[in-house]
């Protein structure tokens, strides 16, 4: 006896595609991660490359393809288990590994897929924040004490915040936070890492914190490209679901962080008397940055007004707060990650926790009344409603405290271990070549004069040796 099937032959569950799994969602989630892989490798990558100066256009892009590497390993190793796995300590999960078909084969704790798919997902979440932390430090930090740093800090402090904020079995997820793709997981860590470990690596040479122009505004610019378009799958991709949340994710993000662009941008103008190419893109990430604890949670007027912010008070705190307060100003932030994540990060915080909508969040948690802005409660008006909302601020307040605490405590441990093995500079000697001293190798081939750089492992592809170096490969004068 045959027995008809409601579905088409390619909907049909079998041993490669489960009863509870979705095809769509699968696929979506796949893509949504690669579209975050891309931000890194080759987006940030590229991104700083053009953005520092000549002579570390190698080293800086090299951090970048260094960390993605390396966390992708400890991902996998234990990484993924300590920050999604059973709990260890209230803000800690167990370590094991993430490598077996039977468990990459088993459905992922949320979302119709298996967890091959989410391990892959939060792999690039937990890549980029490292490398989101290398900015803060281009031009001076020793690449093998980096070495040394991506592993440990991401083993002791990462897994704290993703565990506690993002696992369903940590304590600040079950009491109610918001943050939707990674504003105090990914950003406000960065930030504040990235601000806490330039402390402990020192400045860079007074002549670069003095003179540190790009060296390809172009390349930049197509670096932060990639960063912005990567977006997409940043926060369209954290419902875990192609849903209309999904799409409403994505809208808010590209809103906001156009709106972010363009207030910098008439900010600098007012201001500088100059549209700055740079400075556009520090409002493009601030905005990027400040929608994403809320992204698929708020109203696209909120997007907006969210936008406004974020194009103003983190250009305020880096053009007029940091050049007035001497303190900031002998912490030595090369990308300016203070402002551009931490400020931002906790900015996106706060406006997240204003103007969440509890329908909105019911799409996205599965509980209405857990979780709602404090404008949303005084629009209802009763005092349940105040309450819930004046709740769920402090809520957002104590997740910021939870973040800055955690960071700069774990950060400035890692930083000690590694100074007791590496030192955490570059010599002083370093400092004053660049890429051919570290490296051996520069990021422009052919230079001034025309001469062109041999590095002898590769001295195969260069055949006309020109200038000889005292740092034992051919320099360009």
């Amino acid at each position: 006896m045959s027995f008809s099937s409601p579905f088409p032959p390619n909907l049909l569950p079998d041993e490669g595609s489960p009863e509870w799994m979705n095809k769509a969602d699968n696929a979506w989630q796949l893509v949504a991660a690669t579209l975050v892989g891309l931000q890194s490798v080759p987006g940030l990558m590229i991104l700083y490359g053009g953005a520092v100066k000549k002579k570390w256009a190698v080293n800086s892009a090299f951090m970048v393809l260094y960390a993605f590497a390396m966390v992708l390993v400890c991902w996998v190793c234990w990484g993924y288990r300590m920050s999604f796995g059973d709990e260890l300590v209230p803000v800690w999960g167990k370590g094991n590994i993430a490598l077996t078909h039977k468990y990459l084969f088993e459905q992922a704790f949320l979302g119709m897929f298996p967890n091959a798919t989410i391990v892959f997902f939060q792999f690039v979440f937990a890549a980029i924040t490292l490398i989101l932390i290398a900015g803060a430090v281009l031009g001076r930090m020793s690449f093998y004490a980096w070495m040394l740093f991506v592993p440990l800090w991401l083993t002791f402090s990462y897994t704290f915040s993703a565990f506690t904020i993002w696992s369903t079995k940590g304590w600040l997820s079950k009491m109610g936070i918001i943050d939707f793709a990674g504003g105090y997981v990914i950003h406000l860590s960065s930030g504040v890492a990235g601000y806490t470990t330039a402390y402990w690596v020192g400045p860079r040479l007074t002549k670069d914190r003095e003179n540190f122009p790009p060296n390809n505004i172009i390349m930049m610019l197509a670096g932060a490209g990639l960063l912005w378009m990567g977006w997409t799958g940043f926060n369209g991709g954290s419902p875990y679901v192609a849903s209309t949340d999904a799409s409403l994710a994505v809208l808010n993000t590209h809103v906001c962080a156009a709106t972010s662009l363009l207030i910098w941008l008439i900010l600098d103008i007012i201001f500088f008397k100059k549209p700055s190419a740079v400075g556009a893109v520090q409002g493009m990430i601030t905005g990027l940055v400040c929608i994403t604890p809320g992204a698929g949670v708020v109203q696209g007027y909120s997007a907006i007004i969210m936008g406004v912010c974020a194009g103003s008070i983190p250009w305020f705190t880096m053009m007029v707060v940091n050049k007035r307060v001497k303190l900031l100003q002998k912490v030595d932030d090369t990308m300016a990650m203070l402002h551009t994540h931490a400020v931002a990060g906790i900015l996106g915080g706060i406006l997240t926790g204003l103007f969440a909508e509890p329908h909105l969040c019911k799409l996205f948690y599965g509980s209405l009344n857990k979780y709602m802005g404090l404008f949303h409660g005084l629009r209802v008006g009763t005092s349940d409603s105040i309450r819930w909302g004046v709740r769920q601020m402090g809520i957002q307040a104590i997740g910021i405290l939870f973040v800055l605490v955690v960071n700069v405590v774990m950060t400035s441990l890692v930083c000690l271990f590694v100074r007791l093995l590496v030192p955490l500079r570059m010599t002083d000697d370093e400092l004053e070549v660049g890429d051919e001293a570290v490296h051996g190798e520069v990021a422009y081939a052919i230079s001034g004069q025309g001469e062109k750089v041999e590095i002898p492992m590769y001295s195969s592809y260069y055949n006309d040796i020109e200038t000889p170096s005292k740092y034992g490969v051919n320099s360009v004068e």
